[in-house]
């Protein structure tokens, strides 16, 4: 009678030794999720090709890594013993770009007796050694790979700086014409007040308009004709 396995689904097995050793112990939280995700690509893979596992930044990222903290991370899954990178990657262009290759240490494939694993976290006896060598992989960058980050980031930046765009000719002709000095609206400047600071202003009297004289009326002489002055009394001349 064949036995049911209760287990369903894929799952990955690791060793209660590995669980409680001092190397085990001293893994960050990155390191963690670096180990986890090759497990996965493992998985992926139907528990074939350890040791030829690709995994890219940007699936670290996915899992949870932070960007700026996978390389330290898989160096320090390296130097105590978890995973193996059997392949550096290279980046560059679609065509050029190539992931790294890993492998993990402590798993088991179908080739496992031809090549059984090497459980490289053994060699770390105590916790003072794991805590050493931790630290060590963490800060060990090399100046060629900080150069390249710096470069990155910088040219991550000044591709997400926003252009403005450029005026058209369209554009160009909207534009209001520049004011000249003949046809631009002079400002009067404003008259100043000789009146002191805080003094009060007396109220001014109104100009009063000369009166216009009104002129005499004539006299007519007496040696008019009487026809004369009454022409000269219809106009006005005379009363």
């Amino acid at each position: 009678m064949k036995r049911r396995n209760p287990i369903s689904g894929q799952w990955s097995p690791r060793p209660i030794e590995m669980l409680e050793s001092p190397a085990y112990r001293e893994l960050s939280q990155s390191a963690h999720r670096i180990i986890s995700r090759i497990e996965i690509e493992l998985a992926h893979h139907g528990g074939n090709d350890n040791g030829k596992l690709p995994v890219t930044y940007e699936d670290f990222h996915e899992y949870g890594v932070h960007r700026h903290s996978i390389a330290a991370a898989i160096r320090e899954a390296a130097a105590l013993g978890f995973i193996e990178v059997t392949k550096r990657g290279r980046g560059g262009n679609a065509e050029s770009r190539e992931p790294s290759l890993y492998r993990l240490t402590f798993a088991h494939d179908r080739n496992s007796r031809q090549s059984p694993p090497t459980h490289d976290w053994r060699k770390i006896k105590t916790q003072a050694a794991a805590a050493a060598v931790a630290q060590s992989a963490r800060a060990a960058c090399s100046p060629q790979s900080v150069a390249n980050g710096v470069s990155r980031n910088r040219n991550r930046r000044r591709k997400s700086a926003p252009v403005p765009p450029s005026q058209t000719g369209t554009e160009k002709r909207n534009l209001p014409p520049p004011e000249s000095g003949t046809t631009g609206s002079v400002q009067k400047p404003a008259l100043l007040s000789i009146s002191r600071v805080g003094e009060r202003s007396e109220p001014t009297e109104p100009t009063l308009q000369p009166v216009r004289e009104v002129a005499a009326p004539r006299t007519v002489p007496t040696t008019v004709s009487p026809q004369l002055r009454e022409s000269m009394k219809r106009r006005g001349w005379v009363n």
